[in-house]
């Protein structure tokens, strides 16, 4: 029994290795004095204050954050009411059709996903005029249709776990509907829609595929433009911004487990 732990424990930690170790080693490097990537020339914090010297990053950045912070506010609601619908609504037909349309986006290859966008806004210009070229209104679509899938399922899980015991106590009391979904059920399901909405956050923060297929000149995201940089070569910049990325995308991801293990502990799965 001992040897076989001794065996999960080597195994795990030359996981983590193997998973964490060239993230750690950029973090290291973008702390390197050097202008030379893989010379190192001391610890220095040059690169982040150059980082935010650079206008087209800066950019770029607001752009990603503006974006990411629209969408995942819509994909919030929308993803909230596909969840309920699935979970609360009694079984009718086209339910397992419905069920499969939302939760398409999950599997679908980013790149069909992005044509297929491209073609629809193309062909609703065509049609309708709107949307009107390009831009960010095309990013936030795109990037609230799968980022809705996502909220969703979590919104969904955490319904499906539920003790309904309370919402029934409030239907025998004469609750209405709305009310029984905004003073009893929203509260119960704020942290599932809080996670959902950090998980919504951190896809659209990182998305590169399907930005590259909807978007238009003037409105490139980081991601496109830490792309089309790294194409040209590495440099101690580009390490100092994708760090701070990882920051961010860290703390989303740990406030959101967090989060869900809280209300967890607080209301166990029935």
């Amino acid at each position: 029994m001992k040897k076989q732990s001794t065996t999960l424990t080597i195994t795990a930690g030359l996981g983590f290795v193997f998973l964490y170790a060239p993230i750690i080693a950029l973090i290291i490097y973008s702390f390197n004095a050097s202008k030379l990537v893989t010379v190192w020339g001391g610890w220095s914090l040059q690169w982040y204050s150059a980082l935010f010297q650079n206008e087209q990053i800066m950019k770029a950045a607001w752009v990603s954050l503006k974006i990411a912070m629209i969408s995942a506010t819509l994909a919030s609601v929308l993803g909230t009411l596909a969840g309920f619908v699935l979970s609360r609504f009694r079984p009718f037909r086209g339910k397992t059709l419905l069920a499969g349309w939302i939760t398409a986006p999950l599997v679908m290859p980013e790149v069909i996903t992005g044509l297929s966008l491209l073609l629809l806004f193309v062909a609703m210009e065509s049609l309708f005029g709107w949307p009107s070229g390009r831009g960010t209104t095309t990013i936030v679509i795109a990037h609230t249709t799968f980022c809705m899938a996502y909220v969703a399922v979590v919104v969904q899980s955490r319904l499906t776990s539920l003790d309904r015991s309370l919402e029934e106590a409030a239907m025998d009391l004469g609750a209405k509907p709305t009310s029984l979904f905004f003073l009893i059920t929203l509260p119960l399901i704020a942290p599932a829609i809080i996670s959902g909405w950090l998980l919504a956050f951190t896809l659209s923060l990182d998305d590169l595929v399907i930005a590259s297929f909807v978007s238009g000149p003037g409105n490139s995201t980081l991601p496109m433009v830490i792309f089309s940089k790294v194409r040209l070569g590495v440099t101690p910049e580009i390490n100092a911004l994708a760090s701070l990325m990882i920051l961010i995308v860290s703390v989303a991801v740990i406030t959101a487990i967090f989060i869900m293990r809280r209300q967890n502990r607080l209301h166990p799965p029935s």
